[in-house]
């Protein structure tokens, strides 16, 4: 998921350096938003990764 962010960041600064201020603004807020999406994830699986292990053997 980090990769899509990275990716729409890209366009956005293309797409901004081009002059087509519509698509860098779609592809800024897409990438921030799958950048706040991937952190939340993250910080849930740092929280909660090691509680839903299986037993240990």
């Amino acid at each position: 998921m980090l990769h899509w962010a990275l990716l729409f960041l890209i366009v956005a600064l293309i797409a901004a350096a081009l002059g087509f201020t519509g698509i860098a603004g779609v592809a800024t807020t897409a990438a921030r938003i799958l950048f706040l999406v991937f952190l939340i994830l993250f910080v849930l699986t740092l929280l909660f990764g090691g509680r839903f292990r299986g037993p240990r053997v």
